[in-house]
């Protein structure tokens, strides 16, 4: 009798008390700054193209191998609106073989990769764990508004800075005019003997 009695106070007890848990599908927690979710690629703003050059170190350098990619030649490149010669065509990471241990973002000398907060990509089918190139590029887009990221280095990765530092050193060298050409052997002012 006791105990019950002592088990309905607990409840009582408990009744008035604010809620510690979320009801998860309606209720969503907010994720910590530093949380390391899936990975997903980013997007080149000013150059209006992923950051992804498709080198394939984040390919090598997975424990996992979770990873696929192709790349193909820049057509902006030609056209001067990048400074990428070659571009990401397909990019896939098997989610279920990920391991979200972050190598693939330290490896990548691009800033194309970073571990987003998304970590709700669950789906029925074995082969829904696949994320594609589209699905990757929407995933960091959001993490890039959401976080207000930017590149570590963005005088080498960003199309638009370097383009300008580009066309800002051709200017110089063109303001210097052509180099001097050495003068001919002997043309010191002596005479040369015939």
């Amino acid at each position: 009798m006791i105990a019950g009695l002592t088990g309905l106070w607990t409840t009582l007890r408990w009744l008035f008390k604010r809620p510690v848990t979320a009801h998860y599908p309606e209720q969503h927690l907010p994720v910590q700054e530093r949380y390391m979710g899936f990975p997903a690629l980013l997007w080149d703003e000013t150059a209006d193209e992923p950051f992804c050059t498709g080198c394939m170190v984040c390919v090598r350098e997975c424990p996992t191998q979770c990873m696929s990619a192709q790349m193909h030649d820049n057509p902006r490149f030609t056209d001067g609106a990048s400074h990428r010669r070659k571009i990401i065509e397909t990019f896939e990471i098997n989610l279920n073989r990920c391991i979200l241990c972050g190598i693939c973002v330290d490896v990548c000398a691009f800033d194309a990769i970073e571990m987003s907060h998304e970590h709700e990509l669950a789906s029925y089918g074995r082969a829904g764990a696949r994320a594609d190139l589209d699905l990757l590029l929407a995933g960091g887009r959001h993490y890039q508004e959401e976080t207000s990221w930017v590149p570590l280095n963005a005088e080498k990765n960003v199309a638009g800075v370097a383009l300008a530092k580009k066309a800002a050193a051709a200017a110089a060298k063109s303001a210097a005019g052509p180099p001097a050409s050495p003068a001919p052997e002997g043309s010191d002012g002596a005479e040369v003997d015939a």
